[in-house]
């Protein structure tokens, strides 16, 4: 029996993923928490990116690798890292993607949150 609730325990942990939930303006976005290497204070030349709203404050910055090395994306607010189950994930059909950084959406605390990768971010932005 303790065998069967390891297992089980192990295939659950396999089927989730872990999201960094952040906001931007009044949007709540996520990401593949494995892509941010950390958060730090924002500097000026740091990227935002206006297709997901416009900055309150942008005083933090989540660090990720791009092709060029370390990027950073300006965020207003870092609310958190939880574990989502892989079939809560939806990819959105090409139709419905107006940028290519919005990878998917997922339902967090009853509200849609938009997932993206931050590497696309960089793209679009002309730096990477």
């Amino acid at each position: 029996m303790r065998q069967e609730n390891e297992l089980s325990n192990a295939l659950s942990e396999e089927e989730e993923v872990d999201i960094l939930f952040f906001e931007v303006g009044p949007h709540v976005y996520g990401v593949d928490a494995s892509q941010v290497l950390r958060i730090e204070r924002a500097l000026p030349d740091d990227l935002a990116v206006p297709g997901l709203g416009a900055l309150h404050r942008g005083t933090r910055a989540l660090v990720f690798n791009s092709l060029e090395g370390e990027s950073h994306l300006k965020v207003d607010v870092v609310r958190g890292v939880r574990p989502i189950p892989v079939a809560d994930l939806r990819r959105l059909p090409p139709a419905a993607v107006s940028a290519p950084y919005t990878i998917g959406a997922c339902l967090d605390q009853a509200r849609l949150v938009l997932l993206i990768d931050l590497l696309e971010t960089a793209k679009t932005q002309g730096r990477h």
